[in-house]
């Protein structure tokens, strides 16, 4: 059994070992994207004016769409104190994703930030789609994810010592030995110490990966329904109530405003299609995404829809399985334990990305091995057999 599980394992990594060290190589460098980019792109902060009244999200979005002729903004974000909002501006057909920088008491624009030509985000459709058509690419990286998962698995199958003996070399490089030992060594206790981690990172990536596993958790874990992500439907016998979608969404944020004194950001969307309504979330934790509260309105009449499914209502009533998804990306990135979590994923994913490179060397140098010089004392005794 041992034996077909080694071939499973070598096969397998011979297969996804290239795809799994771009996953992992573009997961160590988003690691600190926030990080990095507080440092490298000034204009996130606001500058000037840094105190008074908040401007409603049309004035915002008015005038970011002067410098964007021809497009509608999407919704506005409110950051922390400090920063300043944020007017997105995205469409699939034709494709574009903007993101306009402003003063939130001034309206004064910083910059518009092209995020299709954004280092982070080139190296984020590498850790989703590998560069490839999201259709082709997408089930692809879904794919090497589970091999990793079984990768991981197997491994400490064939990593489990078989006496106390041998369970001592297990734990430790013996790093004054001979290369391939220590690429031996680098392998299997370095897999070995991550593989914790390494599981959590492919079964948190496999949520995005695969659909039936994605719902599959949530349905486990006690979620109701589907847990893919709805925007409910506006009452469009009333399109005359309010004066237009923009103004409905000032009033529902003023609604925010008064219910939410205090909180990290705020985001808050324009519906652009008549049945569409008013999404919003407000985020109670800076850098993370899972606790928030989830709220909709119809922008004709401004009543609160009630949704369903994860992103639907506070996060001080969802269940274990809204919870857990919710928090999905803050455990897969490390967030949901602030820095220290950052540092331990880009580390856990930077051993992950070294395991097809140690991996195939082992393979490779049990494939050219040399064979071992016969002793002198072998080649007399074999002569002195003959001699009789």
């Amino acid at each position: 059994m041992k034996k077909l599980i080694g071939k499973l394992h070598l096969y397998l990594g011979l297969i996804s070992g290239a795809l799994v060290f771009v996953i992992a190589i573009t997961g160590c460098i988003l690691a600190f994207e926030q990080e990095i980019k507080a440092v490298t792109q000034p204009y996130m902060f606001v500058e000037g004016q840094k105190e008074g009244k908040l401007l409603p999200p049309s004035v915002l979005a008015a005038e970011a769409e002067k410098l964007l002729p021809g497009k509608k903004a999407n919704g506005v974000l409110y950051d922390v104190p400090g920063r300043n909002a944020q007017v997105g501006f995205y469409n699939i057909d034709p494709e574009y994703y903007y993101v306009a920088y402003l003063n939130p008491f001034t309206g004064k624009v910083a910059k518009v930030w092209d995020e299709d030509g954004d280092f982070f985000h080139f190296i984020l459709h590498g850790h989703y789609y590998l560069w490839l058509p999201e259709k082709i690419g997408q089930p692809v990286v879904a794919s090497a994810t589970l091999i990793f998962f079984v990768m991981m698995i197997s491994g400490l199958v064939l990593w489990w010592p078989k006496n106390k003996a041998a369970s001592k070399q297990r734990f430790s490089i013996k790093w004054n030995a001979a290369w391939r030992r220590k690429n031996y060594d680098l392998h299997n206790v370095l897999g070995f110490y991550i593989m914790t981690i390494g599981v959590i990172l492919s079964l948190t990536g496999l949520v995005w990966g695969f659909q039936w596993f994605s719902q599959g958790v949530y349905t486990a874990t006690g979620g109701e329904g589907s847990d893919v992500y709805y925007n409910p439907t506006s009452d469009t016998t009333l399109v005359n109530a309010v004066a237009g979608p923009k103004q409905a969404t000032d009033r529902a944020w003023y609604a925010l405003q008064r219910e939410y004194p205090k909180y990290a950001t705020l985001n808050i969307s324009f519906p652009n299609l008549p049945s569409e309504s008013i999404f919003s979330y407000v985020n109670f934790r800076e850098g993370t995404y899972y606790n928030v509260d989830y709220n909709y309105f119809d922008q004709y009449t401004l009543k609160k829809i009630k949704a369903t499914g994860p992103y639907s209502g506070k996060y001080s009533e969802a269940n274990l399985a809204q919870t857990l998804r919710r928090m999905n990306y803050d455990i897969h990135v490390g967030a949901i334990l602030g820095l220290p979590g950052k540092i331990l994923m880009f580390l856990a994913s930077l051993v992950c990305a070294s395991l097809p490179v140690t991996g195939f060397l082992i393979w490779w140098g049990r494939r050219n091995k040399a064979p071992r010089p016969v002793r002198k004392s072998m080649r007399r005794a074999r002569r002195d057999l003959v001699t009789r």
